[in-house]
């Protein structure tokens, strides 16, 4: 016996709902992802130290 895939639990689905439900369904799942969405810098707020010069001038501190 072959069961189907979708299953209505409640209530009673003509074929055509269920064809038009399923497109929505894979359409969707087809879908790419959205672009994520950059908020703020791209770049980061920090350096690393070893790639700076080596000298700081004696009166700066970090």
């Amino acid at each position: 016996m072959n069961l189907p895939d979708i299953r209505v639990e409640k209530g009673h689905a003509e074929p055509e709902e269920v064809a038009a439900i399923t497109a929505v369904l894979l359409a969707r799942a087809a879908a790419q992802p959205p672009a994520p969405v950059h908020r703020g810098r791209l770049k980061a707020g920090w350096r690393r130290l070893e790639r700076e010069g080596g000298f700081r001038a004696p009166h700066s501190w970090r």
